[in-house]
């Protein structure tokens, strides 16, 4: 089974969607979050599910419409680990990292 490590930024991304989602809809916030996580797990089992993009780099789409998020990851093969990069939610213009 394929490890998965969230870089250090993926929380600060998951802090930003808690406190943006907790303005408008404060008891959803946890489960939102938590279905982030676990929508991740299929990286586990499948690393590349994601599209491909620029650099190696895979995009996994989670969610739609307002609640969809894009997860920017590298699967390294010979290792057999996820890296999670960030995390943005769809109607976010590009990702920074």
């Amino acid at each position: 089974m394929t490890r998965i490590e969230l870089a250090p930024e993926v929380l600060e991304d998951f802090d930003r969607f808690f406190d943006h989602i907790a303005q408008y809809d404060p008891g959803s916030a946890p489960e939102r979050i938590g279905a982030i996580v676990d929508a991740l797990q299929i990286l586990s089992h499948s690393p590349q599910i994601g599209r491909p993009v620029q650099g190696g780099k895979r995009e996994l789409v989670i969610g739609r419409a307002s609640r969809g998020y894009v997860a920017l990851y590298h699967y390294v093969a010979d290792i057999d680990t996820v890296f999670v990069l960030a995390v943005r939610n769809q109607r976010e213009a590009g990702f920074k990292r």
